[in-house]
């Protein structure tokens, strides 16, 4: 392989390039805007799964010469109609919502570390002071609850700002503790 050929490329490889990848962009925008805020939103891992994957799919279609822009938009429209329906599966059903998502789990509660969850989750203390102090806490004796959240990120809540009996009760209602 030459200098050339490894650094610059032929210029056929290079047109195709740009000219595929601001149409499969183009594409990609078009579909996120016309399927909603949900696509991109990472509510879950499902979410996640799916943001992942259309950017592999872009990189796919602007690198690989093997793989038409129709086949990449194909790509793209197939993970948004599946999300699509996998979250209308989940709003009609609480059991496929259970089998998809899972629930939020509480990792600290009223001054207390829930070792078993911790465990579960393959947490240690040192990543809930590092929530705590990302959430501009100092101190774990003002923290009311650190719960991770179903998309993976940790949740604060702050004693002062705790909730009353009733609206704690309502908050932690699908946390499993």
């Amino acid at each position: 392989m030459s200098f050339e050929d490894m650094f610059l490329g032929d210029y056929e490889t290079i047109l195709r390039t740009l000219v595929v990848g601001l149409l499969a962009y183009i594409a990609l925008v078009v579909i996120v805007r016309v399927s909603g805020k949900r696509t991109l939103s990472q509510l879950n891992a499902f979410d996640f799964i799916v943001t992942v994957a259309l950017g592999s799919i872009l990189a796919t279609i602007i690198l690989d010469s093997s793989v038409s822009l129709l086949q990449g938009v194909t790509a793209y429209l197939v993970l948004v109609l599946m999300q699509y329906l996998i979250t209308r599966f989940t709003l009609a059903s609480d059991r496929f919502d259970d089998v998809v998502k899972s629930d939020p789990r509480l990792l600290f509660y009223k001054d207390q570390y829930l070792e078993e969850n911790l465990k579960k989750e393959r947490l240690n203390k040192s990543e809930v002071h590092q929530a705590v102090r990302a959430s501009g806490t100092a101190n774990l004796e003002k923290v009311q609850a650190v719960i991770l959240e179903s998309d993976g990120s940790i949740s604060v809540i702050p004693k002062s700002d705790g909730p009353s009996e009733n609206d704690e009760n309502d908050i932690m209602k699908h946390v499993k503790k």
